[in-house]
């Protein structure tokens, strides 16, 4: 793929954002109970005994008392595949003039996405792109440079302001995570934020594609995005309501309170179904839930870093 550079210059409104969503984070996890956890950003280890000393920070030795060593590129080789489900489905809720503070499930999963890219610069490691819907949209190797990460916000800044142009579009997510997986070659983290919502009979297929990423010896992360209020949990009024399929267009009108004891069974062994899927096939399974925010997600992520430091 080729890339201008100039295109990707200026820092973006989603670059600023994530910015701040990482500092913010990082300064709550050190007023947590997690504030001996290891967070090891930007251009520091920490010293162990025994190593080289020509590389220790004296500097930061006597700003902190403690003791780290200068972190070069070549040591950190952690790459990171991160996939986005761009299906109609993702596209809810539609815009509330009411709650403009609410988002729609692609925003906070780019979001997100853009804060954990954010922390992968940071140290120094390499990170891919792949958004797909009905098909495969796009899908970058992972790199490290400057102008990757640059051209991977705008592709999530793409995705977010499709919002409005994305109608009927289906979820294939079977299909885009096989094609997905067989072009991730070297062993890689993958972070898939997706609501999952796809054909009920087409749900072994996409269990098959998942584990065919851990078969190819990946660490994998499902990311479950949902509005948990009005998809899980169906919180809507007892009245009638005109509900209408994002992806099919088929509408449907019906009283809340008829159908929300069927609608509640359902959801439920959808979600134990694929829960104990995740389980199965060593796939960290971590429910998010776009009123929430991002700490939900980016401590995840961090735990999993760390583990495979």
């Amino acid at each position: 793929m080729s890339i201008n550079p100039h295109e990707f210059q200026q820092v973006s409104h989603l670059e600023i954002l994530a910015k701040q969503v990482v500092e913010g984070f990082i300064t709550g996890l050190h007023k947590s109970p997690f504030h001996g956890f290891s967070v090891e950003f930007a251009e520091h280890r920490i010293y162990n005994t025994g190593e080289p000393t020509r590389h220790i920070d004296w500097k930061l030795f006597g700003r902190t008392d403690k003791l780290f060593t200068k972190r070069y590129e070549e040591e950190t080789n952690l790459r990171c595949q991160i996939i986005i489900d761009n299906s109609s489905s993702m596209h809810f809720p539609e815009k509330d003039k009411k709650h403009p503070e609410l988002l729609n499930k692609i925003t906070f999963s780019a979001h997100c996405a853009a804060s954990i890219m954010q922390m992968l610069k940071m140290q120094r490691d390499a990170v891919g792109l792949s958004i797909f819907s009905d098909k495969v949209e796009i899908s970058t190797p992972s790199r490290s440079s400057s102008i990757h990460h640059k051209l991977l916000i705008h592709k999530l800044e793409e995705a977010i302001n499709s919002s409005t142009i994305v109608k009927q579009k289906n979820t294939a997510a079977a299909e885009a995570l096989h094609q997905i997986a067989e072009n991730i070659h070297k062993r890689s983290l993958v972070i898939i934020f997706s609501d999952m919502f796809e054909n009920k009979k087409d749900a072994k297929e996409l269990f098959s594609a998942m584990q065919h990423l851990r078969y190819n010896k990946h660490e994998v992360i499902l990311f479950h995005v949902t509005d948990k209020q009005l998809e899980l949990e169906f919180g809507y009024e007892n009245r009638p309501y005109q509900f209408i399929d994002v992806e099919s267009g088929q509408e449907i009108k019906v009283h809340a309170g008829q159908v929300r004891e069927s609608y509640l069974q359902a959801m439920e062994e959808f979600r134990k179904e694929l829960t104990l899927k995740c389980a199965q096939y060593r796939i960290d399974f971590i429910e998010a839930d776009i009123r929430k925010g991002y700490k939900q997600v980016l401590l995840p992520y961090l735990l999993k870093r760390e583990k495979m430091a």
